[in-house]
């Protein structure tokens, strides 16, 4: 029987209330834990009273379905454990913390630490400080806490909820698969909206190598030859890509006017954007104009105003003036991947019926904010004095890795006066093309020194700090080019001396010899010095230990060497005439 005036739920209700209040007054007994012991007993909680009537079914209690397992172990967390192997101050949860560092404490900054609150029933670790104990103690109290919210998880039943789920990656196999699986796409009027909000929100985009140059209506159009030599204007301009091209354009005379590729204003209307899909434009700015006549002679306009092609009538010849005979692009660029200026230059003239098929040239050159150009030891062959460009290929298939100072690219030890080796160390000469030169050092070794410790600082000594793997061929090699550079043969000779014995004696390096071979490359008028093989040869030599408090003092060297190995050039010449002459019988009439 229920109280007269009382609706049914609200018995219900009621029931689960003292259910609840009989849960939480049940008090758990727990210990204590000292500084260095951790024990703990978890709380026992007592039953609250069945209010169901007789042959009622028992509802399911708390043992009926499987606890979810704590993901986080909160007795080993510590949220205020910020300093590793360092003490913070107030974190009682610290292991690095001892007792000294608890009798300065004031409380316990973070005094309750639990897990998934939304849990019916979850472990929690409660901490504080007993001063009175001498010394002071940490108090660790590990309890099961109860939640007296009607609406929390008591039972897990789906284990997947409890881990993150790998999303299928789409791939050949399963695509058709994920199609038919998906909703497909959808555009309301919400979305549109917050994508035109997100358009105005400035983005972190820049340009890669390789990325298309955006413009405000499509891309830059960058003219290339693609299957023939006919001109393509749908190809894109990609950023940090140097290109020079050149194409052909069978064109009407007639209709010179109206071709968009013979104008300026073709290539000069676009407007790059400053990054991708921003609203900054960059726009093109013509710098100079230089028009070339029908007999070849140039002449430089002192506006850079816009001209359009003409068709001019001469009797039986047609002409078509300003037309585009080359395009020069020049984008100034930030390390941050955007475009801060676009200047132009063209090459404009006059074409007639005779020179039809038309052929154009193109280029597009970018050149980094604040920088200099890198100065080439050449071009193309080597300059006599210059440094020798070398460098690295981090892995196969890449390209060479230079450093950006060209005179520590190939380096040999530096002479000094004082000739003491490990006063020079990081000190470098360049290796110079045509220059023969020798340095060294001299290294005091005592017998508190092993063997191999000194042989390793030896070698580092002559090698210096990277050497290059790769030389140049050329002043004005590419680093792209790899296939183009040279590889370093390196070779390791050694050399015992018969009068030490050997089970006595230290195999060290003494010298480092560099032979670069090099050629006479092109015409007999103008050749070109060209580096085709370079070797490396470590020299090592057997030196007696020296015994303990004696010191012993050796000589390391370096050299570079330069041969050339051009073949004998030989002029050569075409054959003399033959002359095949005959006289009239009567020549020689009347004598003979």
């Amino acid at each position: 029987m229920r109280p007269r005036g009382l609706p049914p739920l609200l018995v219900v209700l009621l029931g689960c209330w003292a259910s609840v209040s009989a849960q939480t007054e049940a008090t758990p007994a727990v210990t204590t834990e000292g500084l260095n012991s951790t024990e703990a007993a978890l709380a026992t909680f007592g039953t609250s009273p069945s209010t169901r009537p007789p042959g009622t079914p028992r509802a399911p209690g708390p043992s009926s379905g499987p606890r979810p397992t704590p993901v986080t172990d909160v007795a080993a967390l510590c949220v205020c454990d910020l300093s590793p192997a360092q003490c913070d101050v107030n974190c009682c949860c610290d292991p690095d913390c001892s007792s000294m560092d608890f009798s300065v404490f004031s409380a316990c900054s973070v005094p309750v630490v639990t897990g998934d609150s939304q849990f019916c029933s979850q472990k929690a670790v409660i901490y504080s400080l007993n001063f009175t104990a001498n010394p002071p103690q940490r108090v660790f109290k590990l309890v099961d806490q109860i939640n007296p919210s009607v609406f929390c998880i008591h039972i897990t039943n789906y284990k997947p909820a409890l881990s993150f789920i790998n999303p299928e990656v789409p791939d050949e196999n399963n695509f058709d698969t994920l199609m038919k699986t998906s909703d497909g796409f959808t555009l309301n009027a919400e979305s549109y909206i917050s994508f035109t909000t997100k358009l105005d929100i400035p983005t972190a985009a820049k340009y890669e190598y390789g990325v298309p140059l955006q413009t405000s209506d499509s891309f830059l159009r960058f003219p290339l030859s693609l299957t023939s030599s006919l001109c393509t204007d749908d190809n894109p301009a990609a950023f940090l890509v140097n290109q020079a091209v050149k194409c052909t354009r069978k064109i009407n005379l007639e209709q010179c006017e109206e071709i968009e590729a013979l104008s300026m204003a073709f290539y000069s209307s676009p407007e790059i954007l400053r990054v991708p899909d921003s609203r900054t434009k960059v726009p093109i700015t013509v710098q100079s104009i230089i028009i070339q006549s029908l007999n070849k002679t140039l002449t430089r306009r002192e506006d850079t105003d816009v001209l359009q092609p003409t068709l001019i009538n001469a009797g039986h010849f047609s002409l078509c003036m300003n037309v585009v005979l080359e395009v020069k692009y020049s984008l100034t660029y930030t390390d941050a991947g955007e475009v801060t200026k676009a200047d132009l230059s063209f090459l404009l003239g006059t074409v007639s019926s005779v020179v039809v098929p038309l052929q154009q040239k193109f280029e597009i050159h970018f050149l980094q904010e604040n920088t200099k150009p890198v100065p080439l030891s050449g071009n193309p062959g080597y300059v006599v004095g210059l440094p020798l460009a070398a460098g690295f290929q981090p892995h196969k298939g890449s390209g060479i890795i230079q450093t950006t100072n060209r005179y520590g690219q190939l380096t040999i030890l530096h002479s000094t006066t004082e000739q003491d080796c490990l006063a020079l160390e990081g000190v470098r000469t360049p290796v110079l093309f045509g220059y023969t030169m020798q340095s060294g050092c001299k290294l005091r070794l005592t017998g508190a020194l092993p063997c191999q410790l000194v042989a390793q600082k030896v070698k580092s000594l002559l090698w210096g700090q990277g050497f290059p793997d790769y030389v140049a061929p050329f002043g004005n090699s590419q680093a792209q080019d790899m296939l183009d550079w040279v590889p370093i043969h390196f070779i390791t000779q050694s050399f015992n001396r018969k009068h030490f014995v050997l089970q006595d004696s230290c195999q060290l390096p003494g010298a480092l010899v560099i032979e670069v071979k090099w050629t006479k490359y092109g015409s007999l008028l103008n050749p070109q010095a060209k580096i085709v093989n370079v070797t490396a040869n470590l020299i090592s030599s057997s030196f007696p230990e020296a015994n303990s408090g004696n010191e012993r003092t050796i000589l390391i060297s370096t050299a570079v060497t330069f041969v050339d190995v051009s073949a004998p050039a030989e002029a050569g010449f075409r054959a003399p005439p033959a002359i095949n002459a005959r006289l009239p019988f009567n020549f020689f009439f009347p004598f003979v």
